[in-house]
């Protein structure tokens, strides 16, 4: 058993060991910083520059959490708190498929449906033409995917809840929304905040579904009705025609290091939130 904790605590530095190896080459004639915040990318030219891409990564990844977030919130406290049963044993296969569905699907759908949407009523109601290829599409996609993470952390939640906690407060009078957000919500807040942050790295790892709407446009996008062109898409598009070309291979390696990074941060700040949160409420 020691052995095998050994094994899964050494996978992750494994890994960043194995990219930053391969990305060395690339380091070794341009600094992390001219990496990290330049915007020209001209491989033929040997100008690496993966801002719009970080950039790009946020905005899809962030923006779908903010709408992820209450849809999964809401449904989960719906489903345990006000609905019958027969609707949580209706659901959750649902759910389950959702989770279950390839990316590409995913990806299809967004072309034939979000993409069209957005690029319609865009010009209708803000009066922007776009082709819908767009931030916005790639988050509302990638929310959809991340909905069945969420919502099954957070069903998972309720449950654990005792039922004395919220007799409890009926019995001192509180009503049924006064108890599901002041008992209910407040027990599991550090758990809400820790199936977000999962969320979250779920978000910026997904690629194919992504890649097929977000327009793959190079440049820092500055609103969510203009094309982007996340990490995870970069590499899905160039590796296999550029493993070849050794410094094109390792601005690869390093974007994929790039973006372990960024979710270890996100990953570690969740953690940090949640014991903040946890201290606050032992006090």
């Amino acid at each position: 058993m020691i052995i095998c904790l050994i094994l899964i605590i050494l996978i992750p530095f494994a890994i960043t060991a194995g990219l930053l190896f391969r990305s060395s080459l690339l380091l070794q004639d341009n600094s992390l910083l001219h990496l990290l915040f330049s915007s020209v990318w001209k491989p033929e030219q040997g100008s690496f520059g993966f801002l719009p891409f970080i950039i790009s990564s946020l905005w899809v990844s962030l923006l779908a959490l903010m709408i992820a977030a209450p849809v999964c919130l809401l449904s989960a406290l719906h489903l345990t708190q006000y609905a019958g049963k027969g609707i949580l044993r209706v659901m959750q296969p649902v759910i389950d498929i959702l989770a279950g569905i390839p990316s590409v699907i995913y990806g299809l759908w967004g072309v034939i449906t979000v993409v069209p949407f957005i690029s319609k009523y865009s010009k209708v109601f803000l009066g922007i033409e776009t082709p819908g290829y767009s931030i916005l599409a790639g988050a509302v996609v990638l929310s959809i995917m991340i909905i069945p993470l969420i919502l099954n952390i957070l069903l998972e939640l309720l449950r654990t809840v005792p039922d004395e906690l919220k007799e409890a407060s009926f019995s001192l009078g509180a009503g049924k929304w006064h108890t599901i957000k002041n008992v209910l919500i407040r027990k599991i807040y550090p758990g809400i905040i820790a199936s977000f942050g999962l969320g979250l790295s779920r978000a910026f790892g997904e690629t194919m579904a992504v890649l097929m709407v977000v327009g793959n446009v190079v440049k820092v996008p500055t609103g969510v009705l203009q094309p982007g062109y996340p990490l995870p898409a970069l590499i899905a598009n160039n590796f296999g025609e550029m493993i070849s070309v050794p410094r094109y291979d390792s601005a690869l390696m390093m974007a994929s290091l790039i973006l372990l990074v960024i979710i270890l941060i996100f990953n570690f700040g969740s953690r940090l939130i949640i014991r903040h949160i946890e201290k606050q409420f032992q006090s």
